[in-house]
């Protein structure tokens, strides 16, 4: 029996999408020799493991001066990376929460940036509860992170059904006896749900 929901935050609640930033101003080849080569995606996993924000993306701009402007933008367009809302997951979240299941969030997160993201986005309060890699100093897909939920919830894992966007985070979640759901769309979400029992075809809508 499902007794909470666990959900990702980027690109299941809130769309996640840097390369809004940057593909205006490069091309896909320079845009992945930045987050790659350069190592603007490690920069950012590195804040989600708990590293200051902005003081980390100015180290890493002041390390590669040749970059440096583009950069920068990952601090000063953050916002602009992590946006719109996704309407219908948040309608699930709330009909979730109404029917008395238990939502808790599980997200790789730096800790400035989700402070950021709870004011541009109050529906990220609502959760029972929430772990926050930055918060946590671990990210998915750690197992360590998943141990910890376990333990801070005290269910069973084969009674969390969590969903996420990524497979490799649904994977170490499924090897740890989790319920698993991989997000493509609100609606296959939906389906699930409604497949659980969780919520009526109405409800889920």
């Amino acid at each position: 029996m499902i007794e909470a929901v666990v959900f990702d935050i980027g690109n299941v609640l809130v769309e996640w999408h840097p390369e809004r930033v940057y593909d205006p101003i490069l091309s896909p080849e320079a845009r992945d020799h930045l987050f790659f080569a350069v190592g603007l995606a490690a920069m950012n996993e590195a804040i989600d493991a708990g590293a200051p924000f902005a003081a980390t993306v100015a180290d890493f701009a002041a390390r590669h001066p040749d970059h440096a402007a583009h950069i920068l933008l990952w601090k000063d367009h953050w916002a602009d990376m992590f946006a719109p809302e996704i309407p219908h997951a948040i309608r699930l979240l709330r009909a979730l929460r109404r029917r008395g299941t238990k939502v808790f969030a599980l997200s790789n997160f730096g800790r400035e940036t989700f402070d950021l993201a709870e004011r541009m986005y109050p529906v990220l309060t609502e959760f029972d509860r929430r772990y926050i890699s930055g918060k946590m100093g671990i990210i998915k897909p750690d197992a360590r992170i998943y141990q910890h939920v376990e333990a801070d919830c005290g269910l069973p894992p084969e009674s969390l059904l969590f969903t996420d966007d990524r497979g490799d985070n649904i994977a170490a979640a499924a090897a740890r006896g989790w319920q698993t759901h991989l997000f493509d769309a609100p609606e296959t979400l939906a389906a699930r749900l409604v497949a659980e029992r969780l919520l009526t075809p109405e409800e889920a809508r």
